[in-house]
C-alpha cells in the first residue's frame, strides 16, 4: 500500500475510537439553527453523519476515477494493437512493393545485359568476318607477290638453264 492509504486508514480508525470514547456527547441534544428554523438534535450524529457522507462520496468518485482510467488503459491498449497491427501491415505491404520493384530492376538489369552481350557477340562476330576477309585478302596479296618473285626468278634462274 502507498503511504497515503496507509495515513488514510490510520485518520479514519483515530475517528472511529474517538467517536467510541465520545458517544454520549455525539448523542446530547443541541439547539441548531437552520436559517429559517431553529430544531433540537444531536450535534455530534450530524456531522459524524455528514463526515460518513463525504467519505463515502469522496470513496465513490475515487472508484468512478480509477474505473475510468482502466477502461481507457485497456482501450488504449486496444487502439495500440490495432495500429501496430496496421503499422505490421503496412510495413509488409512496403517490403512486398520493393520486393517487386528490386525483382523488376533486377529484371531490366538482366534484359539489357543480355541485349549488351548479343551486341557485343555480333560485333566481335563481324570483326572477325571482316578479319578473315582481311586475311584471306592479305595472304591472296601475299601469294600473289611471291608468285610475281618467283616468275622474275625463275625465269630469269632458266635462262641460264636453256644457255646450257
Amino acid at each position: 500500500m502507498r503511504i497515503r492509504s496507509l495515513f488514510l486508514i490510520l485518520l479514519l480508525t483515530l475517528i472511529g475510537a474517538f467517536t467510541a470514547l465520545n458517544w454520549t456527547a455525539f448523542l446530547t441534544n443541541t439547539s441548531l439553527s437552520f436559517g429559517v428554523t431553529t430544531l433540537q438534535a444531536p450535534l455530534g450524529l450530524i456531522m459524524l453523519g455528514l463526515m460518513m457522507f463525504v467519505v463515502a462520496y469522496l470513496l465513490v468518485y475515487v472508484l468512478y476515477l480509477q474505473s475510468t482510467a482502466l477502461f481507457d488503459g485497456r482501450r488504449n491498449a486496444k487502439e495500440l494493437q490495432t495500429n501496430r497491427e496496421l503499422a505490421d501491415k503496412a510495413e509488409a505491404s512496403r517490403f512486398t512493393e520493393l520486393r517487386g520493384f528490386l525483382e523488376t530492376g533486377l529484371k531490366q538489369q538482366a534484359d539489357q545485359n543480355l541485349a549488351t552481350q548479343q551486341a557485343v557477340l555480333a560485333r566481335l562476330d563481324a570483326l572477325e568476318k571482316h578479319l578473315q576477309t582481311s586475311l584471306e585478302q592479305s595472304a591472296n596479296s601475299l601469294s600473289a607477290c611471291v608468285g610475281e618473285l618467283e616468275d622474275r626468278l625463275l625465269p630469269g634462274a632458266a635462262q641460264p638453264e636453256r644457255l646450257r
